[in-house]
């Protein structure tokens, strides 16, 4: 290390996915599948979204947002891990890290307010519709996705600067996929307690209490359905609320215990597999979700699939 040359000084080593598991060659190909369906999926639901003037709602700008978001997650991580393992240069720069870290942070902590102002849009739909397009009007369907964005790259800036300047004293080797704050103060030779004490009050604010707001909202959505008189409004408003509350437990249950709890309660294979199932395979499921389950994705995509056969 003394020898070498400026850059591999700073340099992390990443271990790759789970480097114990003797199929890794099938299991990074299994990443690399999932990958492309989560992308494709994504920019599938994102094209129909903007392509069909009948989803230019609220509900569904946001849920374009929340694509956006996922499509971009798994590119910030399965590409550099896919190159790493069939490369086998397993580094990765200072830089490398800290930008993979803030994008990474920014995009969870925007997906976090973005799932409450979802269960905040059903909310006004379900128990005041007729106050709905006075109340989330594309200026303030807007300034809400503006709001989302700003504040998770705000917060992601902070949590990526200060945890990069811990001094690191012993091995750089990183037992994870990507770079993730609460794997890389593992590394600290410095005491890190208190910065995890703020990084449990930080996820607080930005996964319980988003977290409880759409429990509340959905807690006042369901009882006003059950006053519907009608089994078919009951009905869909139902099944647009389970897709979103799926979805919310999906990304909130992994998170809260990566972030709520001590890193150093968390095993490597642990931070590995909720990472893998929160990043990569959420990210896949969210538009099967929500296109099955709903009518006007499915009626937007056969309309698109009718363009395409005209053509």
């Amino acid at each position: 290390m003394v020898g070498g040359n400026a850059s591999s000084v700073t340099d992390f080593i990443l271990v790759g996915l789970f480097p114990e598991f003797q199929h890794s060659i099938v299991l990074n190909f299994v990443v690399i599948f999932i990958y492309i369906l989560a992308f494709l999926g994504n920019l599938l639901l994102i094209v129909l979204i903007w392509g069909d003037s009948r989803l230019h709602t609220p509900m569904y700008i946001l849920l374009s947002q929340l694509s956006l978001i996922d499509l971009t997650l798994t590119s910030t991580i399965v590409p550099k891990t896919a190159c790493n393992f069939f490369t086998g240069k397993r580094t990765i720069s200072w830089i490398g890290c800290g930008t993979q870290s803030f994008f990474y942070l920014m995009l969870g902590m925007s997906e976090c307010l973005i799932l409450t102002l979802m269960a905040y849009d059903r909310y006004v739909a379900v128990c005041i519709p007729l106050r709905y397009l006075t109340i989330m009007s594309p200026r303030f369907c807007l300034h809400m996705v503006a709001g989302c964005w700003i504040g998770g790259s705000i917060g992601s800036f902070i949590h990526t600067v200060y945890p990069m300047h811990f001094p690191i004293c012993g091995s750089r080797e990183i037992h994870h996929f990507f770079c993730e704050v609460p794997v890389l103060i593992k590394l600290s030779c410095e005491d890190t307690s208190v910065y995890q004490l703020v990084v449990v009050v930080t996820s607080i604010v930005l996964l319980v209490v988003p977290f409880s707001l759409i429990i509340a909202s959905y807690t006042l959505i369901f009882l006003t359905v059950l006053r519907v008189n009608s089994v078919k409004g009951r009905k869909k408003a139902l099944a647009t609320c389970s897709s979103h509350l799926t979805v919310v437990s999906l990304f909130f249950g992994p998170n809260i215990f990566i972030y709520m709890t001590f890193a150093s309660s968390h095993s490597p294979e642990q931070d590995q597999a909720l990472s893998l199932f929160s990043n990569i395979l959420t990210p896949m499921l969210n538009p099967l979700i929500y296109s099955l389950r709903n009518k006007e994705v499915v009626a937007a995509l056969m309309k698109l699939m009718g363009r395409c056969g005209v053509s």
